[in-house]
C-alpha cells in the first residue's frame, strides 16, 4: 500500500506552490447608494478587484492596504474579511488572496492622485449589482457573493476591537525584579515593531495597555507611529486578574460603547477573559470560535468586527494574526 502522506507534508506542499496576495473590496455611498470600486488592468485587458502580492516581511492586512492605494490611489482602513480566492497561475502555482470589505471615505477619494498608467489603465465605481456583470473572473464573483451578504444583513459598516498579546517578554526564571516589570527580548522588540502595520491597516486610534512593562513596550511602536499616547490600566494586568482585581468588564464596555477601532494590549492568561467580555457586551453566543482567538501566541492579536449601527448585534467576524518574527 502506497503511504498516505502527513498533514504536515500536505501542508509543506501547498505552501511551497502558493503565492499569496491580498486586496479588498472598496467601497463608497453615492447619494446612499452602494458603490464598488473595480479596476481596469492595462496588461490583461481585464476588470477585477483591488489587490497585489505580499512582499517580503508583511503581514496579509498591511498587504491589503499598501496594494489598494498603489493601485487606486485611495488610502482605506481594513473592515470584515470577506473571503479567500485560489487559483492556478500559469506557472501551475495556486495564487491565493485573501480580501477584506473596507469603505473609501469622501476624504480619502479626493486625496486621491491615481492617473492611467502602464498597470491600471482605469478605475470605475459601479452600483453593486452591476459589479459582478462587469467583473472578469468567477473567483472574484464568489467574493462580491460574500460581500453582498453583509449587505443583506445590514453589517457592512464596523468597527474593530483588537485583543493583543505581549509581544516575547524576558522568561521569568531570567527576571530577578517584579514580574509587571520585565521588559520584551531583543525578539520581542522586534514582533512590537512587526504589528504596527497591520494593526494600522484596521485603522487603530485608541491604544488600551496593562500597565506591565512587556505590554507597555509591546504597544510603544504603534503609539509612536500614530502620533498618540497609549492609554495604561492596572485593570487588565495580569497581576490584577491574578489577585482577582482585575476589572475587564468596564475597560471592554468602553471600547464597545465608543464605536471607535481600538487596540487591547494584555497577557496570555486574560485575554480569554477579554474576548468573553467582548462576546457578552455584544450579545454574542460563545463558542469555540471566541476560545480559538484568545489563544495568541506573543505578538499576536485577534481582530473582532462590531458593527457601527449596532454593537449589540453580536460579533460580525473574527480574525486572528501572527507576527512574522
Amino acid at each position: 500500500m502506497t503511504p498516505q502522506p502527513t498533514a504536515q507534508a500536505v501542508r509543506s506542499k501547498w505552501t511551497d506552490k502558493a503565492v499569496y496576495a491580498a486586496g479588498a473590496v472598496v467601497w463608497r455611498l453615492v447619494d446612499d447608494k452602494l458603490h464598488i470600486l473595480l479596476i481596469h488592468r492595462t496588461k490583461y485587458r481585464d476588470v477585477t478587484l483591488p489587490k497585489g502580492k505580499v512582499d517580503p516581511g508583511e503581514m496579509l492586512a498591511e498587504t491589503a492596504v499598501r496594494e489598494v492605494h498603489e493601485e487606486t490611489g485611495i488610502r482605506v482602513s481594513l473592515g470584515v474579511p470577506v473571503g479567500v480566492s485560489r487559483y492556478h497561475l500559469p506557472s501551475s502555482k495556486q495564487k491565493v488572496v485573501h480580501y477584506w470589505a473596507a469603505e473609501a471615505t469622501d476624504r480619502a477619494i479626493r486625496e486621491s492622485t491615481f492617473v492611467p498608467n502602464k498597470e491600471i489603465a482605469a478605475l470605475e465605481w459601479v452600483p453593486l449589482k452591476k459589479a459582478r456583470a462587469r467583473l472578469s473572473y468567477p473567483v472574484d464573483h464568489e467574493i462580491l457573493d460574500f460581500f453582498a451578504k453583509l449587505v443583506d444583513d445590514g453589517v457592512l459598516r464596523t468597527f474593530p476591537v483588537i485583543a493583543l498579546r505581549h509581544a516575547k517578554a524576558l522568561h521569568r526564571s531570567e527576571w530577578d525584579g517584579a514580574d509587571a516589570a520585565r521588559p520584551l527580548t531583543e525578539r520581542g522588540r522586534r514582533q512590537a515593531d512587526s504589528i504596527v502595520g497591520p494593526l494600522r491597516a484596521f485603522g487603530v486610534r485608541r491604544i488600551v495597555t496593562s500597565d506591565a512593562v512587556r505590554c507597555v513596550q509591546t504597544v510603544k511602536p504603534l503609539a509612536k507611529s500614530l502620533d498618540r499616547k497609549s492609554v495604561k490600566t492596572a485593570k487588565i494586568s495580569q497581576d490584577a486578574w491574578e489577585d482577582g482585581t482585575d476589572d475587564l468588564r468596564s475597560v471592554i464596555g468602553r471600547r464597545v460603547r465608543s464605536g471607535k477601532p481600538a487596540v487591547v494590549c494584555s497577557h496570555g492568561p486574560v485575554l480569554p477573559g477579554i474576548l468573553s467580555e467582548i462576546a457578552l457586551a455584544t450579545g454574542t453566543i460563545q463558542g469555540s470560535y471566541v476560545s480559538s482567538a484568545a489563544d495568541l501566541e506573543p505578538g499576536a492579536f485577534s481582530v473582532v468586527h462590531l458593527s457601527s449601527s449596532n454593537p449589540g448585534s453580536g460579533i460580525i467576524a473574527i480574525e486572528t494574526h501572527s507576527p512574522k518574527v
